[in-house]
């Protein structure tokens, strides 16, 4: 039996379009990228976080020295998340977990390549120890779905009584690593990514993080009656960076999803990456599941593809527009170009709906979705 108050008490976004959730929240409204071209990679845009204010704030906030960007990232966001909650982190009851593709890998480019700071584990352990946890926390790494899947991950922990706060954290840096191994499978577009388009040709990379503190039993919440609700993950063991052509790995996430809630999604935050096989495999997954009349979108235009960042990220804004009554547009999208249809929001405008479903796919086939309702 799924307990039905899994509420969200705080939240943040840190990202090329800001460091707090409004401030993100507001320029997504105002139809406003993140991506832009940088003169140390002239080859394709990207969104990356102001350096100089990201330096500001981590003196302001007095972060270690010894941290790496990456952890000091995931510090500032989970801190600012808090910040708008009671939830005491450092409680018996709380954990957090720490959602990431590819975490400190720029350190395979220095000549420290021994250092533990690269290992995964070892900046949950330094970020537990920032915020003097009692619980050591979990790592998620699961190619691009790990912001989804560590969601759904704590929905779980919290229904089966482990804890009573779980603060998720979702965060990726673009390093050199990962942008010439995006650029080996030649999956970047040459300008921002144009999601279900006819003429999409590849997806943008960007960088950030973003924090949901989940709390079951809890009276207050940041946004109003709505719950967490139900997840699940799925692999449809296709190939090792190619989604399934048919859509059925991610149909079957989805399929697990709704059978756990007696709730139909109004509303649906795809990955939509923009590569030709992800957004067709979605299109196709969205229709078997009968969920194509419902509105759905992709918000990689506004934020690059974060990573293990996204689903976090693209969790949250959805949470705000569901809040503010709004339905994001696709940016940059200009003609439908998918075999199946959906019903995709181009253009941003006013619409009342009080649920919602997030999916995402990614290397190796693996596909998660969690629902969230009023």
């Amino acid at each position: 039996m799924l307990n039905q108050n899994i509420t969200i008490s705080g939240c943040n976004i840190i990202s090329s379009l800001g460091f707090t959730s409004k401030e993100n929240f507001r320029n997504v409204l105002n139809g406003v990228s993140g991506l832009q071209f940088h003169s140390h990679d002239s080859a394709q845009p990207l969104a990356l976080i102001d350096k100089r204010q990201f330096d500001k704030s981590s003196f302001e906030n007095q972060l270690p020295e010894t941290f790496s960007m990456f952890e000091k990232l995931c510090a500032l966001s989970i801190k600012d998340a808090l910040s708008e909650s009671s939830v005491k982190i450092n409680s018996e009851d709380s954990l957090i977990i720490l959602a990431t593709t590819k975490g400190n890998i720029g350190m395979l480019e220095s000549d420290n390549k021994r250092s533990e700071s690269i290992h995964l584990w070892e900046s949950a352990r330094k970020v537990g120890e920032y915020f003097r946890v009692k619980n050591f926390p979990l790592v998620i790494s699961n190619a691009c779905v790990s912001g989804v899947m560590a969601q759904v991950l704590a929905l779980r922990m919290l229904n089966a009584g482990q804890y009573k706060n779980i603060v998720v954290c979702g965060a990726d840096l673009i390093t050199d690593f990962v942008l010439k191994g995006f650029q080996s499978f030649k999956a970047l577009s040459p300008a921002a990514c144009r999601p279900y388009d006819l003429n999409r040709d590849g997806l943008s990379l960007g960088e950030g993080a973003g924090s949901i503190v989940f709390s079951i039993g809890q009276s207050e919440a940041l946004f109003d009656g709505v719950r967490g609700l139900s997840g699940a993950s799925s692999n449809d063991a296709n190939h090792i960076s190619g989604p399934s052509r048919t859509g059925d790995g991610l149909a079957n996430a989805i399929f697990s999803t709704l059978n756990q809630a007696d709730v139909r999604p109004e509303f649906i935050s795809t990955h939509g990456t923009a590569t030709p096989y992800n957004d067709e495999m979605e299109s196709k997954a969205i229709n078997l599941t009968g969920l194509h009349e419902i509105p759905a979108n992709s918000l990689k235009s506004y934020y690059g593809h974060t990573l293990g960042g996204a689903g976090v990220i693209e969790t949250i804004t959805t949470l705000l527009a569901l809040e503010s009554s709004k339905a994001i547009g696709t940016l940059g999208h200009v003609e439908y170009g998918m075999a199946e249809k959906i019903n995709l929001v181009v253009q941003t405008h006013d619409l009342v709906f009080n649920s919602f479903l997030k999916i995402a796919s990614g290397f190796g086939g693996c596909n998660a979705a969690i629902l969230f309702s009023k």
